[in-house]
């Protein structure tokens, strides 16, 4: 798999990037272009290189400030015809899929976490569609809220900012959950509440919802099911795999869960509104902690700038600027 980077930096540091881009096992061309950036001013620098190696080469660039005084984006070709490209990729080390890209997956959940208009709307609707599968005893119906529900980028995005240590996007992230759930609860039971006069469904219905008895029902398996699609769902996120992440949202009872707290409240079932509360607790924190298990082993397996590195080109990139 080949990335491509591409760098604006100030003509002083040019030469010092170029002289890293050129230097990283796994890079296949390094173009350099005087005077192309207008703002600011500066030189832009494109490099082809393996996906495997995207991650050393910007941990040098971070070292040399580049984002503090230029940019550095990274994109992934559809489609690059090249031997070198190929040569590259076998002297790399490692597997495409499997290198990680760290600011690409905190901006990638952080995109994915925020409070929004759209995120809060597909939570209600999420839990409205749970509410109403639990209520007629529709198992598909469930499933279809399961696979609505946005709450797993919020949640990816909370296991990163632990991992990372970022307040921001941690913040961000429970606040997503913070309000959204209530939120979603809240409009799940006034539908509830506004249909028990109009004879939509009957005050018992909880009684003989037999397709639905797993959502109160937390036990060991509701704990090794959220850790495992929790860890499916990360691994999704870290290989850009997109379409695992719809079998993570099928596999969890978060959204459930919080539709059958709302329902069971208005129908005054308060011991199969706390089982329910349960579950969805049990997923919430199954989730997050398998996902940090995962970013911790990526975190340890992937090979780090040596310090006295990063402070060699620290200091050379600052000789280069005087």
């Amino acid at each position: 798999m080949i990335a491509q980077l591409r760098i604006c930096v100030p003509e002083k540091l040019s030469g010092v990037v170029v002289e890293c881009c050129s230097g990283e096992l796994g890079v296949a061309e390094v173009a350099r272009h005087p005077g192309a950036s207008v703002l600011p001013p500066g030189d832009v620098i494109h490099v082809l290189l393996a996906r495997e190696s995207v991650e050393g080469l910007v941990e040098k660039l971070h070292a040399l400030n580049v984002q503090e005084v230029g940019s550095i984006a990274v994109t992934m070709p559809d489609l690059v015809l090249s031997d070198r490209a190929d040569q590259a990729m076998a002297a790399a080390p490692g597997e495409g899929a499997d290198a990680v890209i760290w600011d690409e997956v905190s901006q990638q959940t952080g995109e994915d976490s925020r409070l929004t208009w759209s995120f809060l709307a597909f939570l209600v609707l999420a839990t409205q569609l749970a509410a109403i599968g639990i209520v007629t005893d529709s198992t598909i119906a469930i499933v279809g809220a399961m696979a609505v529900g946005p709450e797993f980028g919020p949640l990816a995005a909370l296991a990163v900012a632990l991992v990372r240590r970022q307040g921001p996007l941690g913040r961000g992230a429970a606040l997503a959950l913070g309000v959204g759930f209530p939120v979603a609860m809240l409009a799940a039971a006034l539908g509830a509440w506004l249909s028990l006069p109009l004879g939509l469904f009957p005050a018992d219905a909880l009684d003989h919802g037999s397709a639905v008895d797993f959502i109160y029902h937390p036990g060991p398996y509701s704990l090794i099911v959220a850790v495992l699609a929790g860890t499916a769902g990360m691994l999704s996120v870290i290989s850009q795999r997109s379409s695992a992440l719809i079998g993570v949202f099928i596999s969890v009872t978060t959204v459930p869960a919080a539709g059958f707290v709302a329902v069971a409240l208005v129908l005054g079932e308060y011991g199969k509104a706390a089982g329910s509360a349960l579950q969805l607790f049990l997923n919430l924190v199954g989730i997050v902690v398998s996902a940090v298990a995962v970013l911790v082993f990526y975190r340890l397996i992937t090979k780090r700038l040596p310090r006295d590195a990063a402070l060699r080109l620290r200091r050379k990139a600052l000789r280069s600027q005087r």
